[in-house]
């Protein structure tokens, strides 16, 4: 069983792989740079309804796993479509975009039900899902990886072929996982109120100061989570256009150097235990927060020619920034809520950082890249542009961890 989830994770997220990183440079080659930010909020849109409408039918009225299928059937049957009409000539962009809000609510809603059905089938074969499930995600990142390579080796980057790769994985995925054991509908879950069904009940945890400003700045820090997966490839692709550098290494692979960002995230979700039981999360927020700092300052410093090496250290500290927050922060979420709410908390956390931190943050990055790097027409001009996004969204990084570590009131104490 072990094997076989790890095989649905690897899936799960290479499907996701295919495109995240690189749908922007598709969509900036073909002259929709300025609808990059668009695109990457939808995904935040999503996230804010399809899951839990998804997780109450699961719970109310088929099993799981079988929606789970049904819902990789309908994001591969979408993605695809997104293909088609990114491939036409000219590109239907109204068609592409509607078949990527549906892909793409189908996919977030897959996500969390693929731990539903993980956790379901450890059970199910007498596993401990605590000590068994990390080594199984692991995969997923593996696969995540595996996708960001092969369309970049392919030479998939710039066009909807992409969309393509993703859309028969989907296809397979789904397939595949009619082999998970099944999951019983929760029959108590019917005779719930719509608003517990959604989660509602959690928001009574903002009386709570301590509670409420670390929601707060959890959406707050939100803001910064798709902007790199939106801009970081378009950002190094743009250099091609620079006779200095459209023949180094970075622009012509450029999925396989952000990679390294997602490497480096398998990596430190290791160093999460000690750093919690050792600092708290005080203070391993806050190093999420200066790590999305130097995260955004690298990429503002460097360049694929001799500057690549900051490329590289952004990529290394991504690894920190993204799950010394996310991790962590739905750790803390888990030991400081009451038993009965504390799946309702965990969706609330999703709600304000993946929800409405990363919406806002990736179209407010819309706006800033737009007036700073699509007004331009003159290839230094552009580089320059993309400096002065960088450092803004740095700036805005170095703000929210100030802010954090004077109003963010908690004393840690050490087991």
């Amino acid at each position: 069983m072990k094997i076989k989830l790890s095989i649905m994770n690897f899936l799960q997220f290479a499907v996701w792989g295919a495109y995240l990183t690189s749908m922007g440079t598709f969509l900036s080659q073909n002259g929709f740079g300025k609808e990059i930010g668009t695109f990457y909020a939808t995904q935040g849109i999503v996230s804010m309804f399809f899951p839990a409408l998804m997780g109450m039918v699961a719970d109310r009225f088929i099993q799981a796993q079988r929606l789970y299928v049904i819902c990789h059937y309908l994001s591969a049957i979408s993605i695809l479509g997104v293909g088609y009409f990114g491939l036409s000539t000219p590109i239907n962009f109204s068609a592409m975009y509607g078949c990527f809000f549906f892909a793409i609510g189908f996919y977030m809603s897959s996500l969390s039900l693929s731990y539903s059905v993980a956790y379901n089938a450890l059970e199910k074969t007498g596993n401990d899902t605590i000590s068994d499930f990390p080594p199984i995600r692991v995969w997923g990142t593996v696969g995540f990886i595996a996708t960001m390579w092969a369309v970049d080796l392919l030479g998939y980057q710039d066009n909807a072929m992409q969309f393509v790769v993703s859309g028969i994985i989907g296809l397979v995925l789904a397939t595949y996982a009619n082999i998970i054991p099944k999951c019983e509908i929760n029959h108590s879950a019917i005779k719930k109120t719509f608003a517990s069904s959604l989660g509602l009940d959690a928001f009574k945890l903002f009386k709570d100061n301590k509670m409420a400003m670390f929601f707060i700045f959890s959406m707050l820090l939100g803001v910064a989570l798709q902007i790199t997966n939106s801009y970081a490839n378009p950002f190094i692709t743009s250099f091609g256009e620079i006779d200095e550098f459209k023949n180094t290494f970075g622009v012509q692979h450029t999925n396989i150097l952000i990679s390294l960002s997602q490497i480096s995230e398998t990596l430190c979700i290791l160093l999460i235990p000690f750093f919690l039981k050792k600092f708290g999360i005080k203070k391993v927020m806050l190093i999420a927060m200066i790590a999305w700092v130097l995260r955004f300052l690298f990429l503002g410093m460097g360049n694929p020619g001799n500057g690549v090496w900051l490329f590289v250290l952004s990529c290394v500290v991504y690894g920190v920034a993204f799950d010394f927050f996310n991790v962590s922060g739905s750790l803390f979420v888990d030991k400081e809520t009451d038993k009965s709410i504390r799946s309702s908390a965990q969706g609330l956390f999703m709600l304000m950082t993946n929800g409405i931190g990363a919406t806002v943050g990736t179209l407010i990055a819309q706006y800033v890249v737009n007036t700073n790097v699509y007004s331009q027409t003159d290839a230094n001009a552009i580089w320059q542009g993309w400096q002065t996004s960088w450092y803004i969204f740095a700036g805005y990084s170095l703000v929210i961890a100030v802010l954090f570590a004077l109003l963010f009131k908690y004393k840690h104490k050490t087991e």
